[in-house]
């Protein structure tokens, strides 16, 4: 008997999100329904957590015992292992299509689907992750800790928004995942903010105890820059894709920590 993923439970869809955007072997204990698949990105800042929250446990506990650097590239190490590159490789297949597919959509879509990587892809992975490093290790490891642990969280959030603004530009049968993700309703995206927020709070009350740190621009400029690539996608593939949304989390996330160390120094 089929089940509609109305009738799932809450649990269940928050597990779905977190075997799906990890490769920690989530599934090995559990396997919830298919259908919770299709609504992984309402939980997309939960997994946040975890992949954020371990990362500045690596940068804060880390930096005590090695050189700053050392413990920031443990961190971005780690994170690329808990998620299996998945969002990188998104972002390189991202950079190869719409870098190398000029205004023509069918080809911008079948580059993104070739498991190829291009010398856009090749260029964009050096430069996103030089930058992510940079950004990061201009910030005092008291404090970087907590832009993390709060970057992760809100850009996801940010980034799910994708799916309420466009269409799937594929069908089910043609994605590399074979998921369609489906519109959140009110409940879900009244969920999703509370998770993409909760931890900014600390990070906000830091900075502006301390006079460092403009709220406002930290919400503001991720949305601008969210804003910029809805516009890129919506222009030239008139949609998303699972690719798109990987490249929307990290190049928003960027942009949240390049907006934090601005201030910050």
């Amino acid at each position: 008997m089929e089940i509609n993923i109305d009738q799932t439970k809450w649990w269940q869809r928050i597990y779905a999100s977190l075997i799906f955007f990890t490769r920690l072997p989530f599934w090995r204990l559990y396997q919830p329904p298919s259908q919770c698949y299709n609504s992984v990105v309402e939980h997309w800042p939960l997994v946040g957590w975890l992949t954020g929250g371990v990362m500045a446990a690596i940068i804060y506990f880390g930096s005590m015992v090695f050189p700053y650097s050392i413990a920031l590239l443990l961190a971005i190490v780690t994170r690329i292992l808990m998620t299996g590159a998945l969002h990188e490789d998104g972002l390189c297949d991202f950079f190869d299509g719409f870098g190398g597919g000029g205004n023509n959509r069918e080809k911008i879509l079948a580059i993104m689907k070739d498991s190829h990587i291009g010398t856009y892809g090749v260029l964009g992975i050096i430069l996103y992750i030089a930058l992510l490093f940079a950004s990061l290790y201009s910030l005092q490891p008291g404090f970087a800790w907590l832009a993390v642990l709060a970057g992760d969280a809100y850009s996801k959030m940010l980034a799910s928004q994708i799916i309420m603004f466009l269409p799937y530009a594929r069908t089910q049968e043609t994605a590399k995942n074979k998921t369609v993700y489906r519109k959140m309703n009110v409940r879900a995206g009244i969920s999703l903010f509370i998770q993409g927020m909760l931890p900014m709070i600390p990070l906000l009350y830091v900075g502006i105890y301390y006079g460092t740190l403009r709220w406002d621009l930290v919400i503001f400029i991720p949305c601008l820059v969210m804003y910029f690539l809805y516009y890129m996608m919506h222009k030239k593939i008139q949609g998303y894709t699972g690719d798109c949304c990987g490249a929307l989390f990290l190049l928003i996330e960027l942009g949240f920590y390049l907006t934090v160390a601005v201030q910050m120094n």
